[in-house]
């Protein structure tokens, strides 16, 4: 990876991901350090604990051997776990970042949007 480039990651439905490295271009690179807060932080940095260990308890079903329909009962509750988190994020941005957003802010929320649907 050069200097002026960034790595992203980018994973499939099947799990695995690849890294994509990208040129940055300084003058559209955006930091998100808008001198706000956002007031769901905590929640959904609890939301993403509980996912991680709920994530855990999965892949140790899956290292003993457990029933596969067990295994995607659980892994589905995580998606939907995760799912809840992504929407208390973006309700949080478009209250906080969207009022003061400028066209490259809502271009670059309708790609992470995409990215995410």
């Amino acid at each position: 990876m050069h200097e002026h480039e960034k790595e992203e990651v980018y994973y499939h439905d099947h799990g695995d991901g690849h890294v994509h490295s990208h040129p940055v271009d300084h003058e559209q690179e955006h930091s998100h350090a808008h001198g706000h807060v956002h007031t769901e932080t905590k929640a959904v940095l609890n939301r993403l604990s509980r996912a991680i260990g709920h994530l855990e308890s999965v892949k140790r079903m899956v290292e003993d051997g457990r029933d596969c329909t067990e295994v995607l009962v659980q892994l589905a509750a995580v998606r939907s776990a995760l799912s809840s988190t992504a929407k208390v994020i973006l309700k949080d941005h478009l209250e906080h970042c969207v009022a003061d957003a400028h066209d490259a802010d809502l271009q670059a929320l309708n790609e992470a949007i995409d990215k995410f649907m």
